[in-house]
């Protein structure tokens, strides 16, 4: 069912057939010795009474024979109940667990865990699919994890309390046990986190549906605000929904020109795997559609994580189910899959592999070495390595080789003293000394890497103000971007003062919201978001009742989960991903009693819109548990906007029509609503 980009191929690496363990996986890792690690939670989307007790688990696969097929399987966890996210730390393995965070660690070599800890408790989960998940960790080995909208989280920590509530970001660092609510956005629900060579943050905002830097929003603000939302990298036309799972491309086993492109999976309309080039954009970045690298055309295939193996290969997790939807369809659904689940692996025959590198037990000076190696998930792994051996040994033994080894006439080098500089953030004994010839490196992604540095070590660095000062009259929009996200972080007398100073420099669309908001929360202020969408005009002129429906109706449509999230703000849908435009259409402008029932009870099954045919494979959800004021309020609302010029739908009429369609059960078909109300 799989069409691949040229040059590329596919294969199944393992599934539900020879791995019964193998149901519902979702998340992927590689270990230090090259191992799959999977996180199966056939139990999603809940337990429910009458059910066996939950058995999740995270497995091991193998390739023993290297024929690009997993042939052993271990069980490293069981009893799990929905692990949406777990990372293989220096120390263990940090595994969410409902409102837990949880640490799993193997003492006696058998490969299965013997030690269970809950680290941190308090993370909401009474929505599952929004509880924290994608885990991925930072340069330092700090596990970022994401959470989506509706939850409400109150951790307590050492440090004090961590609140969080509707959408944002977390991050855990293991070696300080330190939990901060890191970015806090008004996002439904992220389910991607990947860095780039250059420690830069991304993440898939998959209701949107965007790819966004996460820097511009991690601005400190206080609980119950939000930082305004940075720009949307990807191209308007390449919009797919719903995301889930990232990863930036880095391997010399594909090609050259390919390199640091981004990749992304969509699960539903669009069935497989986009990749895009990254852009430099003033402080931010764009992007350029390069190419469909996988496609399906199995319904139930449903891409949901990635990896790059050590051998250069990307390796592709299957959820593979009939539904997805958590509002279409009932949490107890017999529809629901819980048995399937395959692993994919994808090459490019044309090129070599990559030899794995040795980072399992390695010597330190072979560890220094990957350090310098281009691909991205070998250093990932050093780092982790690293981190797990004593500091007294390794920092002394780095600092030799960085003077005894290393070129410093090599185009990389500034990027490996980088890798050098993160090494030592991972023992949490940043080498000041380092971080300060880097502030002042000729290559400005290496500033801005070392300015996030920083930030995170205000604890350990007394001058961290007078650094951060200096970094504000950066050359480099993007240095200063950084720079004032730290200074957010800053008590008041000394980051208002960084601020001032970046803000005396030029500043572009992606800087002017950091520095609004951080001024505000430093001052004790609530920060306004500008990039909230005014309430458009009626496309033509309304009063009266109409006006008010018009007006309730922009609200109702702009909820999250409601018309705005598939329909997008401009009412122009989402046509990559088969979601139909708004924008004068006979189905919107048309039947007032067709438009009435398809909202209240739904709609699925081929449709077509404007003259383009969609399959109708996603169905719009039914929205009868809204009162009847506040489906004709948006009904007037889409009816008289995005171009659409049609008579305001009244309570009365909705109400009519709900009772004489009360004996509808699931969705209507497009086809039989069209022999009910053809158009005139």
């Amino acid at each position: 069912s799989f069409t691949t980009a040229p040059g590329y191929k596919i294969d199944l690496f393992a599934s539900e057939k020879e791995f019964p363990d193998l149901a519902n996986p979702v998340q992927l890792a590689f270990d230090n010795q090259g191992r799959l690690w999977i996180a199966t939670m056939p139990t999603y989307p809940h337990y429910k009474p009458g059910d066996a007790k939950p058995n999740d688990k995270i497995l091991i696969l193998e390739d023993t024979d290297n024929d690009g097929k997993a042939d052993r399987q271990t069980v490293f966890a069981d009893g799990l109940h929905l692990p949406t996210g777990f990372e293989i730390s220096h120390d263990g393995v940090y595994v969410a667990q409902g409102n837990h965070l949880i640490f799993l660690k193997d003492t006696d070599g058998d490969d299965k865990a013997d030690v269970r800890e809950i680290v941190l408790s308090g993370f909401d989960d009474h929505d599952t699919h929004h509880v924290i998940s994608a885990f991925c960790a930072d340069p330092s080995g700090a596990i970022y994890m994401g959470e989506g909208t509706f939850l409400h989280t109150h951790v307590e920590t050492a440090y004090g309390p961590v609140r969080s509530s509707n959408g944002g970001f977390f991050r855990y660092s293991p070696q300080r046990q330190h939990l901060e609510r890191t970015a806090r956005l008004s996002i439904p629900n992220p389910w991607g986190i990947a860095f780039d060579d250059y420690g830069q943050p991304f993440f898939l905002e998959t209701s949107d549906p965007d790819l966004l830097w996460m820097a511009p929003g991690s601005v400190n603000v206080d609980y119950g605000q939000f930082t305004p939302k940075p720009p949307n990298i990807i191209e308007n036309n390449q919009r797919v929904r719903p995301t889930s799972g990232l990863e930036i491309l880095s391997s010399r086993h594909f090609p050259d020109e390919v390199q640091g492109d981004v990749l992304l999976n969509n699960t539903i309309g669009f069935l497989g795997t986009k990749q895009h080039q990254f852009i430099d954009d003033g402080a931010g970045y764009t992007s350029k559609h390069r190419q469909d690298l996988l496609q399906s055309s199995d319904t139930n295939f449903r891409p949901v994580d990635l990896e790059f193996a050590p051998d250069g290969s990307l390796y592709l997790v299957d959820w593979h189910n009939v539904l997805v939807g958590h509002m279409q369809h009932s949490a107890r659904d017999p529809l629901r899959d819980h048995v399937h689940g395959r692993i994919y692996r994808i090459t490019y025959p044309a090129r070599p592999l990559v030899a794995p590198a040795k980072i399992h037990q390695a010597p330190l000076a072979t560890l220094f070495e990957n350090l310098t190696v281009p691909e991205y998930r070998t250093r990932y792994r050093t780092r982790r390595e690293l981190r797990s051996r004593d500091a007294a040994e390794v920092i002394p033994a780095l600092r030799t080789w960085v003077k005894s080894s290393l070129d410093r006439k090599s185009a990389n080098y500034e990027h490996t003293l980088l890798e050098v500089l993160w090494v030592t953030w991972g023992f949490d004994q940043v080498e000041e000394g380092l971080l300060k010839t880097l502030l002042a490196a000729k290559d400005h992604r290496v500033r801005a890497a070392a300015v996030e540095v920083l930030r995170y070590n205000g604890h350990r660095i007394s001058s961290q103000a007078q650094l951060l000062l200096k970094s504000a009259a950066d050359d480099s929009a993007r240095v200063r971007l950084h720079t004032a996200v730290a200074a957010s972080w800053l008590p008041p007398q000394q980051g208002l003062p960084v601020l001032e100073a970046v803000a005396k420099q030029p500043l572009d669309n992606w800087i002017q919201p950091v520095i609004a908001t951080a001024e505000a929360h430093l001052k004790g202020q609530k920060p306004t978001d500008d990039l909230v969408e005014k309430l458009r005009e009626p496309t033509a002129p309304l009063e009266g009742e109409a006006l008010a429906l018009y007006k309730k109706g922009a609200e109702v449509y702009s909820r999250e989960g409601h018309c705005i999230t598939c329909h997008q703000p401009d009412g122009e849908g989402l046509p990559a991903a088969m979601f139909p435009p708004l924008s004068q259409t006979t189905w919107v402008q048309g039947s007032e009693e067709r438009l009435i029932k398809l909202t209240l009870n739904g709609l699925m099954g081929p449709i077509e819109v404007k003259g383009v045919k969609y399959p109708g494979q996603v169905p719009m959800t039914a929205f009868k548990h809204l009162p009847d004021d506040e489906i004709a309020a948006v009904l007037t609302y889409v009816r008289n906007t995005f171009g659409n010029k049609a008579p305001m739908v009244s309570p009365a009429k909705v109400k009519e029509v709900r009772e004489a369609t009360k004996g509808q059960t699931g969705f209507y078909a497009p086809a039989d609503l069209l022999k009910q109300h053809p158009d005139e």
